[in-house]
């Protein structure tokens, strides 16, 4: 981060964008400023109506409960971004009368209005329709008559008395389905409104008020190296990307963008794919993700060489003002553009700086600095799928390069800050998650925290930020995962979203999408360092690395998208999905994990071959980590410096440990830690010193406690060994379910280690042997997670 601007020029900055946003009038279908629905084409649509069965006009009709005088009525349109593939018509009424009476059957009823004679003029897309009746009139009654089109389609329908809408919560019915009662179309109106337009400059904060925040921890971005099961895992990750997509493919929509002949793509694939195609440039920026962080701890000459050409291409392509994406410049608010394409790009690039691509920043700073004084900003967050999850493009550039300027908070601060689902999330609301109002529910919600915490980070605002953090952490951790820890909350395409209530843990629906992990670790991997104690978030990534990120990643490095729990896992791909992007780019942190640094020593997260070097009091210390770990559970730690330092090596005793932890340095027990702790060893150290324990892994059954209709209310349970979910691999399990004849405590009394295969146990009851296996160990087999035992 290197803070570059004045207050006057950093508001300055800010202001910009509001002064040109009534002038842009470019965007494939209509101008900015008028009032739109703020919405999203994932988002179900809350009124369908039905085929009329006897030829005649459908209706629709609200009972206000008792007459009240109609000022207005409004109707909102299903947004519909044209650009979207596969998206159907929106269908609002072309011709139609909207009219009220005090009875229902709408005998002697007053015109609001009447379009039934001409074709009403669409707007594309369409905006907020409001009606106002030519003369006073009161009516309990309100009823829309659709003459064209058969079906229609509507978002909201409101009827205005004293200034509010007076139809809210009230009763619904139609000419075919009858009686609806209280219906979604009803709905309250959404905290932040329904307009698609979202600008508060009062939110935002000057930069001289700010209080950045300093870490006591530091997480390495350089300086580790791994072995064991990480080494493989990243080595695969490599494979994954050099075997995926060429330069040439993941620069073609650069390059057509910038009006370069972009050749022919090398995979035929890539023609057809909504991920290459319809989220221009993502895919290279899913490579800058997965290359930049692989680079970060080793050199591999063929991902630095594609990585520094991706760049190049990408300078080459640079507008004159500083756009780099992989789309046209007027077409960012269509599809996911300015949210998933912008941001996987961006962090590309920040990853790519990192690893020692200085132009990758550089390029990021031209682009932020467009984004920032783009006219398009009001409608970024409420008019684009999933608007808000592409803040962390502007806040990683904030944190994690040494281009960032204080407008790229303000920006968000201003355009995309929701203080009322911040204020939900504190409050520690459930809704806030499963019933947000703004997109589909979705696991990329947890994106967004990650750049609130950036936020928080550069502001110190514990108020506005931390605290719901803090809050949002404990929901999900409460709320929404699975055990094993992979997130439960998937995308829901009904409006509202009802499919993935609090502790739902559905196990048919796709949950625990590798994204959401990622972003899951990450968000966990930003509080970690701001609680050296915090042994809790450090569990968390643990499990998304065993119990999601390794598990999603086949022998050959290609990337699953679900972390299916029972039946199979899904087809691992390389057709750059989201997962994949996210995926690459997780593998490439791993080294990062392990290990983190403070002012005073060392703190020891993770077990896994590795080494690290860092510095304490103007010395050089290295430290090699012996360990097989999950294999096994011996740990021995090497300190390698000159002559000798004083330092603290804290040592983590996982939450997981059955018992506790005796610590030995150079044989001698020098201290027991228990579960969920870290042990602080300070003294002097010396060359060869040595630091070794067991860690006390053992077995864990958790009962399912979910609502999915095969399992609830049964004995089903998860097994866990350490940090790891195991599972039941037989090819007799169907549809997901198989009986052990055991109880619980039957079981746990009889599990065996199986010869010569470590991590895999067994168990026997009634003439048959049931073995269990790491789950991210499974690749193609039958298994389940959740076998049946007896009561």
């Amino acid at each position: 981060m290197n803070v570059k601007m004045n207050l006057a020029a950093a508001i300055g900055f800010m202001l910009s964008a509001a002064t040109t946003t009534a002038q842009v009038a470019d965007l494939d279908g209509g101008p900015m400023g008028i009032e739109r629905v703020a919405m999203s084409v994932g988002t179900a649509i809350p009124y369908i109506s039905v085929p009329s069965a006897h030829n005649a006009p459908n209706w629709v009709q609200i009972d206000l409960g008792q007459p009240f005088p109609v000022e207005a009525v409004k109707l909102y349109p299903y947004f519909q971004d044209k650009a979207w593939p596969g998206a159907f018509n929106h269908n609002f009424p072309i011709r139609f009368r909207i009219e009220a009476a005090n009875n229902a059957d709408m005998t002697h009823p007053t015109m609001v209005v009447d379009q039934t004679t001409t074709d009403y003029v669409e707007a594309i897309p369409l905006k907020i329709e409001t009606y106002k009746p030519d003369k006073p009139l009161s009516a309990r009654y309100v009823r829309l008559t659709v003459i064209k089109p058969d079906i229609f389609e509507l978002w909201r329908f409101e009827v205005i008395s004293g200034g509010k809408d007076v139809a809210e919560g009230k009763l619904l019915s139609d000419s075919e389905q009858g009686f609806l009662g209280k219906h979604v179309l009803l709905r309250p109106q959404r905290p932040a409104g329904e307009s698609v337009q979202f600008d508060h400059p009062e939110q935002v904060t000057a930069p001289e008020t700010w209080k950045a925040v300093k870490a006591p921890l530091q997480t390495p971005r350089s300086g580790v190296t791994v072995g064991g099961l990480f080494k493989q895992t990243f080595d695969r990750n490599n494979n994954y990307l050099l075997t995926s997509f060429s330069v040439n493919d993941m620069a073609y929509p650069i390059r057509e963008r910038a009006g370069k002949d972009p050749g022919v793509y090398d995979r035929e694939f890539g023609k057809k794919s909504w991920f290459v195609n319809g989220l221009g440039g993502s895919i290279a920026g899913r490579y800058l993700m997965g290359a930049g962080n692989a680079l970060r701890w080793e050199n591999n000459k063929e991902l630095r060489q594609r990585l520094n050409q991706l760049v190049d291409i990408i300078e080459e392509c640079a507008a004159p003002n500083g756009f780099i994406y992989g789309y046209a410049e007027r077409t960012i608010l269509q599809g996911q553009n300015n949210s998933y394409a912008r941001g996987w790009l961006s962090q590309g690039l920040v990853e790519a700086g990192a690893a020692g691509n200085q132009k990758a920043w550089d390029l990021l700073r031209k682009g932020c600095d467009w984004f920032n004084s783009s006219p398009y900003l009001p409608e970024m967050q409420f008019r684009v799928p999933i608007g808000n999850q592409g803040m962390v493009a502007s806040s990683r550039t904030y944190m994690d390069t040494n281009v960032g300027v204080p407008a790229d908070i303000q920006v968000l601060q201003r355009y995309f800050q929701l203080n009322f689902w911040l204020d939900q999330l504190a409050a520690r609301d459930p809704d806030a998650l499963w019933l947000y109002q703004y997109e589909r529910v979705h696991s990329y919600l947890i994106i967004v925290l990650n750049a609130y915490m950036d936020i928080y980070m550069a502001t110190g605002d514990q108020e506005r930020y931390l605290k719901p953090m803090l809050g949002a952490w404990d929901l999900f951790y409460d709320y929404f995962m699975h055990t094993g820890g992979t997130i439960s909350l998937i995308e829901s395409y009904t409006f509202p979203p009802k499919q993935f209530p609090p502790k739902s843990y559905l196990l048919r629906s796709h949950t625990g999408e590798t994204c959401g992990n990622v972003f899951w670790a990450a968000f966990n991997q930003q509080l970690r360092i701001l609680y050296p104690e915090g042994e809790k978030y450090v569990a968390e990534i643990e499990k998304s690395i065993y119990n999601m990120g390794i598990a999603n990643q086949a022998k050959n490095g290609n990337i699953r998208y679900h972390t299916c729990l029972i039946g199979k896992k899904g087809g691992a791909g390389n057709t750059g999905t989201c997962c994949e992007g996210q995926g690459t780019r997780f593998f490439g942190m791993l080294p990062e994990f392990i290990y983190k640094i403070s002012d005073d020593g060392l703190y020891v997260d993770l077990y896994n071959e590795s080494t690290i070097q860092w510095q304490q009091n103007g010395k050089t210390l290295s430290l090699h980590q012996h360990s097989d770990f999950p294999l096994s559970q011996e740990v021995k730690l090497h300190l390698k410096l000159k002559g000798s330092a004083q330092s603290k090596i804290y040592i983590r005793v996982p939450s997981w440990a059955v018992s506790s932890m005796d610590i030995l340095v150079n044989g001698k027990k020098v201290a027991s830690g228990t579960p969920g702790s870290y042990v602080a060893l300070s003294r002097k150290w010396n060359n060869k010193d040595e630091i070794s324990f067991t860690l006390p892994a053992g077995f864990r059954l958790t009962k399912y406690n979910g609502t999915d209709p095969d399992f609830q209310g049964k004995e089903a349970y998860a097994l866990e060994y350490g940090p790891l979910l195991m599972a039941v691999v037989d090819p007799s399990v169907n549809n997901g379910i198989l009986n052990i004849p055991l109880s619980s405590a039957e079981l746990l009394a009889k599990l065996k280690p199986a010869a010569g295969k470590p991590l895999h146990f067994t168990v026997s009851s009634e003439g048959k042997t049931f073995e269990y296996a790491p789950y991210y160990a499974i690749d193609d087999e039958t298994f389940t997670c959740y076998p049946f035992l007896k009561k």
